[in-house]
């Protein structure tokens, strides 16, 4: 309750005055219709649970921009992927000015009823209990108090409804976005730059599923009935690449400062949402647990999310700033469109990703975009050192999902393909991120101030070596390593290993081998 009259005196004000005849609108309207029946059946926000059962502050919603510039958070709802539209950002404003309203009589109403106490000590004083029986004063003092109390518990109920309502709509409005930012969908992507020459073979390059089959790297046969379908096994040299270019890229960030971490898979539903994702939204990509054992536990899809929650309602000293981190995780992902990828290693239920992300201060408004420019400048230095040829895209509207104000995504050349496939992205979430997480920084005054974060895929383990086989392979089916790799690995060619692989000796297949003892039967 603090944090939302605080959150009014900050807001509430030039709100109420400016938008006088908006509010007295929606005052008229039924609140009951705030929620669109797309989103009626089920609609809950963990991270307003959380707040309610206490855990953490209430976020500070910048209201006054969305009450003031209506029209621009319409267009800019309007042309990004979400499930928001423009009578959705009305009907936010709507309930906000009736939530106001109330506070406001609320407030009326709690200065009457400390008047009224004080008349009715100043009357006890004056004429004694004894006298005050049939002094009319008295009594119309004590019945226009309990008309208060009652009011104010009327109001009380309304003022909750309200408060969720509004809460639970607002959280999923998008960021702003920077002005250069394309409009549209990916096709609308902007080429900033490309890096290398795409490689030349005198052969037909292979792609990545069959020279990992070939290498014995990579198995993906025979495991729906194991762990499902999108899942993978790595071996022998697989899993020392997986390995190698984890070290590789958590060595190259440590030597420029970054403090490395160890994070949860798990995390309550509060962390992601405050982070701009959706667990409990239909279609998830979050994986949840089973809530009957385990209530509001989900696994982490990247590293940023349990990063972000390692500052969650704290604050980093001004000195610090800014803070880099970062992390190597396992990441799990629902890829619920199943009608892409569905084979090899490009879209999988659980990798490995070595990410970066940031806090920094918020005084010239310039520091976030300084610290994004210097994240894709390392991403574009491991993966040159990779020997990988690259093109830096500027992702449009429609890409850069809820917390993002600017996204760069790097897509390699991945021969097998003969296309380019995502590698990384990197992301200023500006205080979008810290407004819902209550991550701030402290100033040397001791003033506290909203961070903003960054964040930036430095490996992402599958699609990594995705194009480091198709990139390197040779005439001969093995694979040359990266000389900035070959520390890590240990090889400087990848070649099938001298062991034989495991043979399938399951059902369902034409010729099946003879279990044991079957001749003697």
């Amino acid at each position: 309750m603090a944090s939302c009259i605080s959150m009014v005196a900050r807001a509430g004000g030039a709100v109420l005055t400016g938008l006088s005849p908006v509010a007295g609108q929606c005052l008229r309207q039924t609140t009951s219709g705030f929620i669109p029946r797309r989103l009626s059946h089920g609609v809950r926000s963990s991270l307003y649970e959380h707040v309610r059962a206490g855990y953490s502050d209430k976020p500070d919603l910048d209201i006054r921009a969305v009450c003031e510039e209506t029209d621009n958070v319409i267009a800019n709802v309007e042309n990004r992927k979400g499930d928001l539209r423009a009578d959705d950002v009305r009907k936010i404003v709507c309930v906000w000015k009736e939530l106001q309203a109330v506070r406001a009589e609320m407030s009326e109403l709690e200065k009457e009823k400390r008047q009224i106490s004080e008349t009715v000590k100043a009357l006890v004083t004056k004429y004694g209990k004894e006298g005050l029986t049939n002094l009319p004063e008295y009594s119309q003092s004590l019945q226009r108090g309990r008309d208060v109390r009652i009011r104010l518990n009327q109001l009380l109920h309304q003022e909750t409804e309200l408060d969720q309502k509004f809460y639970i709509r607002a959280l999923r409005l998008p960021n702003t976005t920077h002005p250069d930012v394309p409009v549209g969908d990916e096709s609308q992507a902007r080429v900033v730059e490309v890096v290398g020459e795409k490689p030349e073979f005198d052969f037909k390059p292979r792609g990545h599923v069959e020279l990992g089959q070939m290498l014995g790297l990579i198995r993906q046969r025979h495991l729906s009935h194991i762990s499902g379908h999108r899942c993978y096994y790595l071996r022998g040299a697989g899993a020392r690449l997986q390995s190698a270019l984890q070290n590789f890229a958590l060595d190259t960030l440590q030597r420029r400062g970054f403090i490395p971490m160890v994070v949860p898979d798990m995390l309550r539903g509060a962390v992601f949402e405050g982070c701009g994702m959706q667990p409990n939204a239909h279609r998830s990509q979050v994986y949840s647990l089973d809530p009957a054992r385990f209530p509001d536990l989900n696994l982490a899809g990247t590293g940023e999310v349990g990063i972000a929650g390692y500052f969650m309602d704290h604050a980093v000293n001004w000195k610090d700033l800014p803070v880099r981190n970062v992390c190597s995780s396992t990441c799990y992902r629902a890829e619920t469109d199943t009608g892409r990828e569905t084979w090899g290693l490009y879209r999988v239920h659980h990798f490995n990703k070595v990410e970066m992300f940031g806090v920094t201060a918020d005084e010239t408004g310039a520091e976030s975009a300084q610290l994004l420019e210097e994240f894709v400048s390392l991403q574009k230095e491991m993966f040159s050192a990779l020997e990988l040829h690259y093109r830096v895209l500027e992702m449009p509207t429609q890409e850069l999902g809820p917390p993002a104000y600017r996204k760069y995504d790097i897509e390699a050349w991945m021969p097998g393909r003969n296309s380019y496939g995502e590698i990384s992205s990197g992301s200023n979430c500006t205080d979008y991120q810290s407004r819902r997480l209550n991550i701030l920084y402290e100033r040397e005054d001791g003033s506290l101030q909203y961070a903003h974060t960054v964040n930036a895929t430095a490996c992402a383990i599958p699609r990594t070596i995705i194009a480091i086989l198709e990139t390197h392979q040779t005439k001969e089916g093995t694979v040359r390593v990266p000389t900035a790799l070959q520390p890590y690995l240990g090889l400087e060619l990848i070649e099938k290993p001298q062991y034989t692989p495991v043979k399938y000796i399951g059902p369902n297949q034409p010729i099946r081998p003879l279990r044991p003892g079957a001749q003697t039967r």
